[in-house]
């Protein structure tokens, strides 16, 4: 087990020191100018909050394809697969209709996961693959990438392109947050233009997308 972190939100929806990953992305995703950070400790991320924010400069960083060698130098170069390598693709699961859900997005070139949300409570797939969506175009346009995205979700492409979640799924106590993020989602959608091409996986022909959790 790694080393266990923190993490301080000084710009989201809620600022404050969080213990874990998942209580952290819910802060930050879709909010406009987002400022967080993780630190080792706790008194380490105190002492972080209480003196503010302060930008680190990047390192450089390797083209996308050099980086993907150089993590995984077993990638072979000689054999060009029908779909984009070097994409991102998204997917949700959900243990039950309405149940436990989460989702996640996969860099497909080496199977690297960049981000992954849940579970949350009485949530639907067709939820899920929703804001897995919109959370990968709003990494992309942070990160400044350039790369396709892929779902296998028919609806969900059809939602983000309308720029609404159209679900069935009725609000409670214990889905709160979910449709906090739908509404962050789609006002992320109004206020955003976004020029990374969505497309369809076509799983019948190329297998079960990258970002699949397995479990069916």
């Amino acid at each position: 087990m790694g080393k266990k972190k923190f993490y301080v939100v000084w710009n989201g929806v809620n600022p404050g020191i969080y213990d874990n990953w998942m209580d952290c992305q819910l802060q930050i995703l879709g909010f406009s100018g987002a400022q967080y950070r993780s630190f080792d400790s706790f008194e380490a991320a105190r002492e972080g909050f209480e003196s503010g924010y302060e930008p680190r400069p990047q390192p450089a960083r390797l083209p996308a394809k050099e980086e993907a060698k150089a993590a995984h130098p077993a990638v072979r170069e000689d054999v060009s697969p029908p779909y984009v390598r070097e994409s991102l693709a998204v997917d949700a699961a959900c243990s039950g209709n309405p149940g436990d859900m989460e989702y996640r997005g996969v860099y497909v070139a080496t199977g690297e996961e960049w981000f992954h949300i849940g579970p949350l409570k009485e949530g639907t797939n067709n939820v899920g693959e929703f804001l897995a969506l919109v959370h990968g175009l709003a990494f992309m346009k942070k990160g400044n990438l350039h790369l396709p995205l892929y779902s296998d979700s028919l609806n969900a492409i059809k939602w983000v392109r309308i720029k609404s979640c159209r679900t069935m799924l009725k609000r409670t106590q214990h889905n709160a947050p979910i449709f906090d993020l739908i509404a962050r989602a789609e006002k992320w959608l109004l206020e955003n233009d976004c020029s990374t091409p969505v497309m369809k996986w076509n799983t019948a022909a190329w297998g079960e997308i990258p970002a699949d959790f397995g479990r069916k």
